[in-house]
């Protein structure tokens, strides 16, 4: 037995309860570099607890496709986690709200190309789930020595399928 999920598109209302979208769509908050470049600025909350740093790691995921199956999730109870793309690829993002110290019910993301995001901290997601090669991310996390991740099993999993439209 599986449970369906359709994935939705990323925006920034939808996200807000989980992390923050990271594109530069709409006007510049500020125009720099002798007119040259555009500020989008401070958009995305940061977190790394009192004895992380932050970290810049490359990471490069095996590409999947819809639907996908769902069978782990995790989180980080002491930072929060952003993946930026390396490519203009959309990809898939999977979050949950938490329910007593497990995932409940989780929605499925489809990103729009250019897009990255923020998970804040302590926020059940699935894995990086890109859907096209290559999928390469820069991601900005907490570099620290105590543990920062809990992953759970899902049985039964979770399909995600594409939205109808």
């Amino acid at each position: 037995m599986t449970r369906e999920i359709t994935a939705e598109p990323l925006t920034v209302e939808a996200f807000a309860p989980f992390g923050d979208v990271l594109d530069a769509s709409g006007t510049p908050d500020k125009i720099i570099n002798e007119g040259l470049c555009g500020r989008h600025h401070d958009r995305a909350r940061l977190d790394f607890g009192p004895e992380g740093r932050a970290g810049i790691s490359i990471f490069n995921a095996e590409p999947r496709s819809l639907p996908y199956t769902l069978t782990l999730m995790e989180r980080h109870p002491e930072g929060s986690q952003a993946f930026l793309p390396m490519t203009g690829h959309p990809f898939l993002v999977i979050v949950a709200p938490d329910a007593n110290g497990t995932p409940a019910k989780p929605r499925a993301f489809l990103t729009a190309p250019h897009q990255g995001i923020n998970f804040h901290r302590n926020i059940w997601h699935g894995v990086l789930t890109p859907l096209f090669a290559p999928g390469v991310f820069a991601v900005v996390d907490r570099i620290g020595n105590s543990a920062n991740l809990e992953e759970v099993l899902l049985d039964p999993p979770y399909v995600v399928v594409p939205t109808s439209a």
